[in-house]
């Protein structure tokens, strides 16, 4: 389930508490004094059956005995009734419950009764173990919190109450209001991939933080996740970065944590703003409620003390901000008004004694200058200034400001000091103006500004095409696992993992395999022809890590050295792992390049997000330099080239001094060959490629490890467990039209926005106002962007191209709910190809995969001109409904037969051959 019947809890008419009593003290007293004091305007029931009534109103035994069906129920009992009181209120009709009683676990067996009571009737469950729910704009507080937050625009989603219940208190002393608070416990049911698909949507919601300790269920906290940010600012705390915390955070929520460095991939896939601090998710509170995000952050500093404005601009420059160079109109302009003293450039000193009209004049003038993105005003307190004064003149500026513009600058502030001050940033708090107890605190929320917009645009980038002999073979690679699958091995040798990735076209060294000294001296021999020396390794199936025992052995330039190395390796081996079986060895040349970089790459597994790929620096210390980044399949180009950067070895591979750049084509290619992989070969556990050579010339595997599920090795992709689905295979075909031309029909590709110029000025006027039910002169670039950026998840488009020319003849297009139960269809031909039977393949080809993706209705919504789209889904089987919201306008709707199960629907929707396209 995602947002089923989620509305009653998010926007419920009536409230029944499970559990109330007049007890002092307890939860469930509490819980009923903060719904009978926040304003709830719907009925509120209470329900135990010791108590007759509670506070003069009527108490009732038994949920049966309710005069109707609550929207909403909460529930404060002891855990053993929790799944029967769950059956009740289902069987009653009530379709979502906040269960705040602890104690609900997998281990005692509750948690799935309590699941299992809630199935028959889809009814929610929020908790257990939570704190509550506030629902600020309809007056609700369901929860046992010491205070109500006031409405706003800002929705909070937590996994610990207690930092709800801090954020809360915070909030009430910032003036700062909220739209919706959701405490999430130990998520058993509703998670938090759910909420931020009801808040993407959510009117009343401008941006969303979020704290979380865990992220069950990786695919759909993405695809939401990935939904959300594109409308809103999301900024997410995530405890656990260390490994006593994730510990820690298991005995919390029941739940693992995995890695950091995963998650922190995740969110900066998903467009989400990470911050590592509680007071750096007040900041942003503070930031995203009293402004508007921002494209650029070109900062003015406008202060009463120079030495605070100096350390203002190093914590910018620090946080990658710009300092705004003001225009010679505008220092011209506050000459006539300062005094000869004054800095005459940003930061704009003001002098100690500068009364309000020099901040007035100071405020205005960077507001008005053409190069300030956002403005900065600090305050210190001084004997000849008042700190009142001058947070009334900013006031005032900013209120004029706002008046005058649609979109006005971003005014930040920080009073510095105490008690001398308080009063000063009230006022600023009341009037709507962010301020800061610290110059880097308003320095840093810039940023929350900035970051989210950059964040967009990396999320719409086009990466550039894939070479024309871009190409594997998966089944090459399996075979090889399989083979070792009945040896009853997981792990593959060394020459087996080399042609594993041979078959994927990672470029590999030359290994041969020699089972006797004889063989190594040959092997030697023939290699020492063609290459200066050469390199011997053990080869042992139960041990992976070679030179944890001396079982390498390098630069050998004699058949005789060779020989002595096996005699050498075989000693270590003896003595530190008697028990280990030696197969032979292996021979490759010793690769030499010129200032050649020791990279490592690889694919890892994470529990919550599924595959991920590695990049770092490489070599037998590898562990101790911990230069890695970790990224989320599939990759393209783009993507690939930013978990490059991420690290610091990426600076020594854009070359410095004499040593050229590496080869970062290959590079880029060699982790997209990765994420094929990952994508192709589901069984795959884990992959070490240590080292990877990157040079000017090139990139070469020197050794690398595969560990794989035997279970699994059958498999074929796509990989079910990738927190992203990759592009769908196997719907690529060709179809002839009625004229005897023929058509390419395949999935849409992030590439494919380059088409998208010349086929839509090819649309007519009245063909874009059909498609877009409104008339529009021409795209913006952005919408172009999301219209090729799509989730594959829970969307989908299929192209219709000339198979000569390769241009865009017409796109059919659907979009699921989260639920994934229905989804919206549109369909555009160009205009000087319709009534060639495009449109008609093109629908076609849409519904038979949304019917194998699982989609059980799809429907359009047409213009009643439009009778050519309207005749051919008479004819394709769609049916005409009314609807309240159609405002003149057709719906239609075609009922799909769903596979059997998620499995069947997944196999469906991809088979034979994935290609890599991220969504």
């Amino acid at each position: 389930m995602t947002i089923r019947n989620l509305d009653k809890a998010f926007a419920p008419t009536s409230v029944a508490l499970i559990g109330a009593t007049p007890r002092p003290g307890s939860v469930g007293a509490k819980v009923l004094a903060n719904l009978h004091s926040a304003g709830f305007k719907g009925p509120i029931w209470t329900v135990n059956p010791k108590y007759p009534s509670i506070d003069g109103e009527r108490c009732f035994p038994s949920i049966k005995d309710l005069p109707d069906a609550p929207d909403l129920a909460i529930i404060a009992t002891p855990p053993e009734a929790v799944p029967g009181l769950i059956g009740e209120l289902g069987e009653k009709g009530t379709r979502a419950a906040v269960v705040l009683t602890a104690g609900i676990e997998e281990g005692n067996g509750l948690m799935q009764a309590m699941l299992d009571a809630a199935r028959p009737y889809t009814l929610r469950i929020i908790g257990p173990n939570c704190f509550g729910i506030f629902l600020p704009h309809i007056g609700l507080n369901a929860s046992f919190s010491h205070i109500s937050p006031r409405p706003g625009r800002l929705a909070l989603l937590s996994q610990s109450g207690a930092i709800a219940s801090s954020i809360i208190d915070w909030a009430g002393n910032h003036a700062i209001g909220f739209s919706k608070i959701i405490t999430l416990g130990n998520m058993g049911d509703v998670d938090v991939g759910d909420c931020l698909n009801q808040l993407a949507t959510d009117r009343d919601t401008t941006a969303i933080l979020m704290y979380l300790e865990t992220v069950p269920h990786g695919r759909k906290f993405m695809s939401a996740a990935r939904a959300a940010s594109r409308a809103k600012p999301i900024v997410v705390v995530k405890a656990g970065r260390h490994a006593a915390a994730a510990k820690a955070a298991l005995t919390h929520t029941g739940a693992i944590s995995g890695a950091d460095a995963v998650a922190d991939a995740a969110f900066r896939r998903a467009g989400l703003l990470r911050v590592g601090q509680i007071e750096q998710l007040f900041d942003a509170a503070e930031t995203l409620t009293r402004l508007k995000p921002t494209k650029s952050r070109r900062v003015a500093i406008v202060t009463n003390g120079g030495g605070v404005g100096v350390l203002a601009v190093d914590q910018l420059m620090d946080e990658g901000g710009v300092l705004a160079e003001l225009s010679p109109e505008t220092i011209e302009e506050l000459d006539k008004v300062m005094p000869p003293t004054w800095s005459r450039t940003n930061p704009m000193d003001l002098i100690g004694d500068a009364p309000p009209e020099r901040y007035v004049a100071a405020t205005e003038a960077a507001l008005a200058d053409p190069n300030v993105d956002a403005l900065l005003v600090l305050n210190c307190p001084t004997a000849l200034s008042s700190a009142d004064g001058a947070a009334e003149a900013v006031i005032s500026t900013v209120k004029a400001d706002r008046a005058r513009h649609p979109y006005p600058k971003p005014v930040l502030t920080c009073w510095l000091g105490g008690e001398t001050v308080m009063k000063a940033r009230e006022r600023l708090r009341a009037a709507g103006v962010a301020t800061f107890l610290s110059p880097s605190d308003a320095i840093r929320s810039v940023g929350y500004l900035t970051d989210w917009h950059k964040a967009q645009a990396l999320l719409m980038r086009t990466p550039p095409s894939l070479p024309e002999d871009f190409t594997w073979d998966a089944e090459r690679a399996r075979a090889v696992m399989v083979k070792a699958a009945e040896e009853g091995r997981s792990v593959l040798t060394e020459p087996e993992a080399k042609e594993v990735l041979a078959a994927f076209g990672i470029p590999i060294v030359k290994t041969v395999i020699a089972r006797t000294i004889e063989e190594v001296e040959e092997t030697s021999r023939e290699l020492l022809r063609d290459h200066k020396a050469v390199v011997v390794k053990l080869l042992s199936a139960e041990i992976t890590h070679k030179s944890d025992v001396g079982g390498v052995v390098l630069n050998l330039s004699t058949p005789e050295e060779a020989v002595n190395a096996v005699r050498i390796i075989t000693k270590r081996v003896e003595r530190s792992r008697p028990d280990a079986h030696i197969e032979g060895f292996t021979v490759q040349p010793m690769i030499r390049r010129t200032a050649a970089h020791e990279l490592i790459v690889g694919i890892g597994n994470d529990p919550l997000f599924g595959p991920t790929i590695v990049f770092g620096a490489g070599g037998t210390a590898v562990e101790v330099i911990a230069d890695s980044a970790t990224g989320l399949p599939p990759l393209d180009r783009n993507l690939a080239r930013d978990l490059i950067e991420q690290t610091r070895i990426s600076r020594l591979l854009d070359g410095y001094r004499d040593i050229p750049p590496a080869d970062m084509n290959a590079l880029e290619l060699s982790l997209i060959r990765l994420s094929q992989m990952a994508v192709d070969l589901p069984s795959i556990t884990s992959l070490d490629i240590n080292p990877l050579l990157a040079s000017s010339d090139g990139v070469v595997a020197l050794d690398a490890r595969v560990a794989f599920d035997p279970k699994q090795v059958h498999k074929s992709g796509p990989n079910r467990d990738m927190a992203i689905r990759p592009y769908p295979s196997g719907w690529d075909s060709t179809a002839d039209l009625a004229s005897g031309a023929s058509v390419i029909l395949r999935p849409l590709m992030p590439t494919d926005v380059h088409l998208y110029p010349e086929f839509l000025g090819r649309l007519s006027p009245e063909d874009i106002r059909m498609r877009f039910l409104a008339p529009l002169k021409t795209l913006p670039e952005e919408m172009v962007a999301r219209l090729t950026q799509i989730d594959y998840a829970r969307d989908m488009a299929f192209v219709a191209l000339d198979p000569e020319s390769g241009e865009l003849l017409g796109v059919s297009r659907l979009a699921a709910d989260p639920d994934h139960v229905e989804a919206e269809y549109a369909v555009t031909v160009r205009s000087d190809m319709k009534g060639r039977g495009i449109g008609w393949l093109l629908m076609k080809q849409i519904i038979e995969y949304a019917a194998a993706d699982g989609i059980e209705r799809l429907y359009g919504v047409i213009l009643p001109e439009n009778h050519t789209m309207l005749s051919m889904c008479r004819e394709l089987g769609f049916v005409a409904v009314s609807s309240p919201e159609a405002d003149g306008l057709r719906h239609v709707v075609i009922h799909l037969e769903a596979p059997a199960s998620e499995e069947e629907a997944e196999a469906s929707v991809g088979s034979q051959r994935p290609r890599l396209i991220p969504s």
